[in-house]
């Protein structure tokens, strides 16, 4: 239940093709009314065919009630929206621990009210092959640099380990720590106990009769094989996963979080 004096958020898992971006247009706007929600954060960065994003995919989401979006590796995968990062009218985050030449930003500041959310997105380095500055330490720059905030991650990676490490590293000075990246809900969701919101990955908006979004036979062939394979994602009904963290406006401290799962 909400109060006066709460702030609701509903985070989505990563949204995969088409097949996701039909169940978050069938959920998302019944869900946000029933709830609600103040904010609808989503993972966007397999939008588009499972391969990055692009502005129409972006556009239809947006649309539908999204209100930011943030990203990971594959945000670079698809070309067409990458010069739209640049643009501060787009609400697309790209991990804040990439270069400070790449494009686009890696945190936003927005409101409700006298109440201030900052929306961040740090990429992980465990199993990640990619040159980026340390998760730990950009994501505490974030936290000093918004103690006025209540400061909710995207923490968009492989390992279990370096998820938990991180929110219980932020434990008290952000208000969640989410993961992403590995499309599959974990039912760990938990408030740390110095009062972060945490759970090791929130899931995914795709197809349910797959391998994480992907076509089974294609990822089967690939492990009998070895060799890379073309991946597709599949059809078929759609599983809606996300989570709702509900804050206290006065103390930026969450209340409660618990996981939304959903077959289309």
């Amino acid at each position: 239940m909400k109060t006066e004096n709460s702030i609701k958020v509903l985070f989505i898992g990563d949204i995969v093709g088409r097949s996701g971006r039909r169940a978050v247009k069938e959920v998302l706007p019944t869900l946000k009314k029933e709830e609600n929600i103040d904010f609808a954060f989503a993972n966007g960065e397999n939008l588009a065919g499972g391969k990055g994003m692009t502005f129409d995919t972006y556009q239809e989401m947006i649309d539908c009630g999204i209100d930011y979006f943030t990203s990971g590796n594959h945000i670079w995968n698809n070309a067409d929206i990458i010069p739209y990062l640049k643009e501060k009218s787009v609400k697309i985050l790209r991990p804040a621990n990439y270069s400070d030449d790449t494009p686009g930003l890696g945190a936003v500041e927005l409101s409700k009210g006298k109440t201030k959310i900052t929306l961040a997105n740090i990429l992980g380095r465990v199993f990640m092959p990619i040159i980026l500055d340390d998760p730990f330490e950009t994501a505490e720059q974030i936290v000093a640099d918004h103690k006025d905030s209540i400061v909710i991650i995207d923490f968009h990676a492989e390992a279990t380990s370096e998820k938990s490490a991180l929110a219980h590293y932020l434990d008290g000075k952000a208000g969640a720590v989410l993961g992403t990246h590995t499309h599959v809900q974990t039912a760990d969701e938990t408030i740390l106990p110095k009062g972060t919101a945490f759970i090791s990955d929130i899931g995914m908006c795709g197809p349910k009769d797959s391998v994480i979004g992907v076509e089974k036979a294609i990822i089967i062939k690939q492990f009998l094989t070895g060799l890379p394979q073309l991946h597709k994602v599949a059809i078929g009904e759609a599983v809606f996963n996300a989570v709702i963290i509900s804050f206290d406006a006065e103390t930026k401290k969450p209340v409660s979080i618990r996981r939304v799962n959903q077959f289309i």
